[in-house]
């Protein structure tokens, strides 16, 4: 297994959810943002975080 990929947390810092507007937490081990507002979680491939609600996973309560 490799390792996980590391985002830079100045990118974390000025990235929102494009839906909502609101802070992403960044979950490394998933390698996603997670936008709670939203209820979704955004992929990051190849180190690029995917912003795209079309791309986002739904989350499920629970």
């Amino acid at each position: 297994m490799t390792e996980a990929r590391k985002v830079d947390p100045k990118l974390l810092e000025i990235l929102v959810c494009p839906v909502t507007k609101t802070r992403l937490d960044y979950d490394a081990e998933k390698q996603e943002l997670i936008s709670k507002a939203a209820g979704l979680a955004y992929p990051i491939r190849d180190g690029i975080p995917i912003m795209l609600p079309d791309e986002a996973r739904e989350l499920k309560d629970g």
